[in-house]
């Protein structure tokens, strides 16, 4: 089966703007699965269990309350799009260590154009906007590990 950069790209971003966990392409005796989260041994997408918030908290300084909230962290605005991370990899805000980032807070994006690149396996994977709109918060440092789902900018879609 020879399948193109291109044509692969294109099926990563069905798969992320239709909301599919897997698509499985064959052709003869040969066949190739994309998926979105790993699976279980059953087959099903693993479910996330948030850890439970501790009853009895330790002072470690931090500024962690009894309910296990973060009182300090800012409050996400109503409205705006999170791109997270569509893999795990190293995030890079530009294509290269000498080039401009391609986004900053305040940079206006389309569908299409790119926000970032994730090194996976040596294969650098662009992030692309999926919808217009503005870049409010860049929410990981440059050349930073991110996991699977990860926040990686905050948009602010445009009307």
């Amino acid at each position: 089966m020879n399948i193109d950069i291109v044509n692969l790209k294109r099926l990563m971003r069905a798969l992320r703007r239709y909301d599919f966990d897997e698509v499985e392409l064959r052709e003869g005796d040969q066949s190739i699965v994309l998926r979105r989260s790993p699976r279980d041994v059953e087959g099903r997408a693993p479910a996330f269990v948030p850890p439970a918030p501790s009853r009895f908290p330790m002072d470690t300084g931090d500024r962690a309350t009894a309910s296990g909230v973060d009182d300090a962290a800012p409050a996400v605005e109503a409205g705006l799009i999170t791109v997270t991370a569509p893999l795990v990899g190293t995030f890079y805000r530009a294509a290269s260590p000498q080039a401009r980032p391609f986004v900053e807070v305040g940079s206006t994006v389309h569908p299409g154009d790119p926000l970032c690149i994730i090194e996976a396996m040596k294969l650098m994977n662009e992030i692309e906007a999926e919808c217009s709109g503005t870049v409010v918060e860049v929410l990981v440092d440059n050349e930073r590990a991110v996991e699977y789902g990860e926040p990686l900018f905050r948009l602010r879609p445009s009307r």
